[in-house]
């Protein structure tokens, strides 16, 4: 088992920057994949970001260029750095697991972000 927990969620103004955090724990030597997936109301989630353990990323294309995605697997943590918001990014934020082998996905209890205009 995997557990995730987020934060750095906040109200921020358009244009400005944020930065999630994503600690894992349990099993964490089972992980391959570590990504973002946000969802708004009525909506899917989707796909933010992820990276594999040996650094891959691949990014949606309406936060490319300016979101960055970083692991520090010392630590079983994955960053999403936010820069340039704005006010459709407004979302919870879910930090998600993959593991290796049996492609089980561990969810995080998700994170809200607010970009005000």
């Amino acid at each position: 088992q995997v557990q995730l927990v987020e934060s750095g969620g906040d109200l921020v103004q358009a244009g400005g920057s944020l930065r999630l955090s994503c600690a894992a724990s349990g099993t964490v030597f089972s992980i391959n994949t570590m990504g973002w997936f946000r969802q708004v109301p009525g909506k899917q989630r989707e796909l933010v970001a992820r990276i594999t353990d040996g650094g891959g990323t691949n990014y949606a294309d309406s936060v490319k260029g300016r979101f960055t995605i970083s692991r520090d697997n010392a630590k079983n943590t994955v960053y999403l750095q936010m820069n340039s918001l704005k006010s459709e990014d407004t979302a919870v934020y879910y930090c998600n697991a993959v593991s290796r082998g049996s492609w089980r996905a561990y969810w995080g209890q998700g994170t809200q972000v607010t970009v005000s205009s």
